[in-house]
């Protein structure tokens, strides 16, 4: 999941980011984007006060969460113990 607003700076340059990593890893990485001005009742579920947020699932429990925009290098590390 990763949570954002339209307002967000850091959350509009990150965006490219996972969605470029999400179209190469099609079929076994799903995003979902939660705008917190939208849904902030979910924001508060997973404990966000500051985006951009992201929260990794794997077989429906939360494994990994950070915050802030980062490049896609560290984003792949992140990402990669849960894409294989």
């Amino acid at each position: 999941m990763q949570f954002w607003a339209p307002w967000c700076g850091p959350c509009t340059r990150v965006t490219p980011i996972v969605e470029e990593v999400a179209a190469e890893r099609a079929g076994v990485l799903d995003v979902v984007k939660i705008n917190v001005d939208e849904e902030p009742g979910l924001a508060d579920r997973h404990g966000v006060s500051s985006i951009p947020a992201f929260v990794v699932y794997a077989d429906g429990a939360a494994v990994k969460a950070w915050t802030g925009a980062v490049p896609q290098p560290l984003l792949e590390r992140n990402l990669g113990p849960f894409l294989r």
